[in-house]
C-alpha cells in the first residue's frame, strides 16, 4: 500500500469532510479561507442552498457552513464532489493542488519539506521509535497518551502526517538513512502486544533496505553523548545541513557549520557504541521473538 493510499486509509469515511484549520498557521488559513470561499460563491450561484448541497454531497449542512467558513479542511473527495454537483468544470477539483499543501500541521509540513530534500538524514532515538519508522497503529497510540488530550480527529490528522512523512523511502535516488534507537524504546509494547509486534516487524522491514543503517544502542552499554535526548542531522546535496539536539544549542534547528559538526560528533560516536546493522537487527528479532 503507497502513502498516500496508507494516509487515506487512515481518514477512513468519518462524518467529517476534514481536519481543523490551525489559527496559528497564517498562509493555511488563507488556502482554506478562499477555497471556502469560492464554493459559497459557486453554490450560492447555481441556487442551492447549503442544506441541499449537503445532501448533495453527503455531508451535513453544518460540516457545509464550516468548510464555505474555511474553519474545516475540504477532502480530495469533497472538492471532487461539490465539483461535480456545482457543474465546476474541473475548477473546484484543482484546488486540491493547494489544500493538500496545508492538510497538515505547519511544523510536520516543514519538517517534511526538508526530509524530502535531504541526501543524508541521521537519527538518534532515546525514548521512542523515530516517527519515519514508525506504523500508523504504534503513532496512533502515541498520539493517544498525549496530554492535553487531542480530539479523535486531531489525532487521525497527526497519524496521517507522520504516515505521509514516510514517503522519503519512496524517493529515488534514495537518500542515505541512518537511525540509532535505544534497546529499552523498543521494548516498550506501545498500543498493546499486536501493534508492537507489527512495529517490530516494520524496523526489520525498514532495516534491510540497502540505503538505511539500523542500529540499536544496548541497555548493557555505558554514558555516550546521546544521553541527554533525541539528535537530528539533515544534510542537502549543496553540501549545507541542519540539526537539531534536545540536548545542544536550546533545542533549536540550526544550520551554523561549527553547531553541525558537534553533532556530527556526537552522533558518529553513539553510532560507535552502538550495535552494528546485523546485530541490531538481530535483536529486534529476538525481541520480536518475545513478544
Amino acid at each position: 500500500m503507497t502513502v498516500e493510499a496508507e494516509a487515506g486509509r487512515l481518514r477512513g469515511e468519518a462524518d467529517e469532510p476534514g481536519w481543523e484549520v490551525d489559527p496559528d498557521d497564517e498562509w493555511g488559513v488563507a488556502v482554506i479561507a478562499t477555497v471556502g470561499r469560492q464554493l459559497k460563491l459557486r453554490r450560492e450561484a447555481v441556487g442551492m442552498r447549503a442544506a441541499e448541497f449537503g445532501a448533495a454531497v453527503g455531508y451535513g449542512e453544518d460540516l457545509v457552513y464550516k468548510v464555505e467558513s474555511g474553519k474545516r479542511i475540504p477532502r480530495q473527495e469533497y472538492l471532487d464532489r461539490a465539483d461535480e454537483v456545482l457543474g465546476a468544470g474541473g475548477l473546484i477539483s484543482a484546488a486540491w493542488e493547494d489544500v493538500k499543501k496545508v492538510r497538515y500541521p505547519k511544523k510536520v509540513r516543514e519538517l517534511a519539506k526538508l526530509e524530502a530534500q535531504a541526501v543524508e538524514i541521521s537519527v538518534y532515538e532515546c525514548v521512542s521509535v523515530n516517527g519515519l519508522l514508525q506504523t500508523p497503529e504504534h503513532a496512533r497510540a502515541l498520539f493517544e497518551s498525549w496530554q492535553p488530550v487531542y480530539s479523535p480527529e486531531e489525532v487521525e490528522r497527526l497519524v496521517a502526517a507522520r504516515t505521509a512523512r514516510q514517503s522519503v523511502f519512496e524517493r529515488s535516488p534514495a537518500p542515505a538513512l541512518s537511525f540509532v534507537h535505544e534497546e529499552a524504546a523498543l521494548r516498550r509494547p506501545v498500543g498493546g502486544t499486536m501493534v508492537w509486534r507489527q512495529q517490530l516487524e516494520r524496523l526489520l522491514e525498514v532495516g534491510r533496505l540497502r540505503n538505511v543503517s539500523l542500529q540499536v544502542m544496548p541497555m548493557s552499554s555505558e554514558a555516550h553523548p546521546g544521553l541527554n535526548g533525541r539528535i537530528e542531522i539533515l544534510k542537502f546535496a549543496d553540501g549545507s545541513a541542519v540539526g537539531r539536539s534536545d540536548g545542544a544549542f536550546n533545542g533549536r534547528p540550526t544550520t551554523d557549520p561549527k553547531h553541525i559538526r558537534v553533532l556530527e560528533l556526537r552522533y558518529g560516536t553513539i553510532r560507535s557504541q552502538a550495535l552494528p546493522p546485523r546485530e541490531s537487527l538481530a535483536l529486534v528479532e529476538q525481541l520480536l521473538g518475545e513478544t
